[in-house]
């Protein structure tokens, strides 16, 4: 099976790469580069076909996809500063990354009949309550301009094939690039302290083991809408704070913080980001490992690239 991915210089397409070359199933990276810009470890994806690709350039999407005739497309690539997504001057952009570029890439997979999948987020919704949101939900009620862009990119989607995956994902964490844990890891070196908001919820989601599901996933026809992250139970932030400290073996106090309390965000966050994931289940696949588990192998793996 071919594939291409978009967004490779990011946490889970680098991930999906990866996952892609271990099962010997042939892969074409791509992102806004001249080269691949991720990290340089020993991974697959360094060695793997890629190119750059603009997706907000309809005409490039369409002829490289049209190249390379794929079987289907992993869509990871997106605009994903939520707090500088709300700058006058970025909104632009970010919606023709988001939605346009999105759009773009479903139009090529109409044009040639393929399966396309799209990461969206639990941001489409309004973040409150404390009910599950369910992945056939369609009370879309974004609070952000990330959130209403990525919706815009599943109504794209939706509207224009048949054959599509739109799979959700909350609070990721990945070797390549910024995240949660890397940035509590940076700042416990620092200070003794850290202040953590305890009133939102969800659940993290490694994106190696994401990785692994997406491409079981993409090998089926069992198309429509999911939504993943690790099991082990939702937690705060601040729980979450908790456990990267004790797994990474550090001192660092963390206290908690209402959301008021901590300030500072430009956009505004949900406070209920639980996804209900049984549908996967329901389909056939294999549920992700816990977020227990998972953030000691991360930790482990930071450790030995000698990120920690």
């Amino acid at each position: 099976m071919k594939i291409f991915v978009t967004g490779v210089n990011g946490q889970l397409g680098h991930d999906v790469m990866n996952e892609m070359a271990k099962r010997g199933l042939t892969g074409t990276g791509s992102d806004i580069t001249e080269q691949y810009g991720g990290v340089q470890d020993d991974s697959a994806v360094c060695t793997m076909p890629y190119v750059k690709l603009d997706i907000t350039d309809a005409d490039a999407v369409a002829q490289t996809i049209e190249k390379i005739q794929p079987d289907a497309v992993i869509h990871c690539a997106a605009w994903t500063a939520v707090d500088m997504a709300e700058d006058d001057d970025k909104i632009e952009k970010v919606r023709a990354v988001n939605a346009g570029g999105t759009k773009n890439i479903a139009e090529a997979c109409k044009k040639l009949g393929i399966k396309m999948m799209y990461i969206s987020t639990d941001y489409v919704f309004d973040g409150q309550g404390i009910k599950p949101w369910e992945p056939d939900c369609r009370d879309y009620q974004p609070m952000n301009v990330y959130g209403q862009t990525k919706l815009e990119g599943e109504l794209a989607v939706s509207s224009l094939l048949e054959k599509y995956f739109i799979v959700r994902i909350a609070w990721v964490f990945g070797l390549n690039g910024k995240n949660f844990v890397k940035t509590m890891i940076q700042v416990g070196k620092t200070h003794d302290t850290v202040r953590v908001v305890n009133d939102q919820i969800g659940t993290p989601t490694y994106t190696f083991d994401l990785a692994r599901l997406l491409v079981d996933m993409i090998q089926t026809d069992k198309y429509g809408y999911y939504h993943a992250t690790n099991e082990g139970g939702y937690i705060s932030w601040y729980d979450f704070a908790c456990e990267i400290f004790e797994k990474a073996g550090m001192q660092t106090k963390v206290l908690p913080v209402t959301t008021e309390e901590y300030g500072l965000s430009k956009a505004a966050r949900p406070f209920n980001s639980r996804l209900e994931k049984k549908k996967l289940v329901e389909a056939g696949f294999q549920p992700l490992p816990t977020w227990q588990d998972a953030l000691e192998r991360y930790i482990a793996a930071l450790k030995k690239e000698k990120f920690l």
